[in-house]
This record gives structure tokens, sequence and C-alpha cells, in this order.
């Protein structure tokens, strides 16, 4: 399974389509992505797992955000 998601994670290009945000507006999927992404490093960090399935929600946020927002995820 992790050689599944590290292919996909090297051949990641920009984020697919989600059915959950069909509108061209992405601010939701953007915030949505962001907290999947802390929440799954939260979940595996303390079961002592690798955490990094979790890249994945990572580039997506970073892909579909702006950039002056995650400038400000990085450095608020």
């Amino acid at each position: 399974m992790a050689d599944v998601i590290e292919s996909k994670i090297k051949n990641y290009r920009t984020a697919p389509f989600d059915s959950r945000f069909p509108n061209t507006n992405q601010t939701r999927n953007c915030f949505q992505n962001y907290l999947d992404y802390h929440r799954c490093n939260k979940a595996l960090s303390e079961k002592d797992q690798d955490t990094s399935p979790c890249e994945w929600y990572q580039r997506v946020y970073k892909s579909i955000c702006p950039s002056g927002w995650v400038i400000l995820i990085y450095n608020g």
C-alpha cells in the first residue's frame, strides 16, 4: 500500500476533481484539505505510524489554496 501512495505522490500534478465541491469557488475545498492534512497527521502520529500518506492532503491544499494563504498558514 505504501508503494501505491508513494507512486501517486510522485506522479502528482494537480488536485483531482472532488465531487463534494463541484462549484468554481474552491475555498471550502482548500480548507477541507488543510483540515484533513492536520487531522491525518495528528491521528497517525498519536498511533506512532508513518505520516507519509498525509502528504497527499498537503499537496492538494497547497495546489488549490491561493499562495498568500499558504504562506500565512506557515508563518501565522
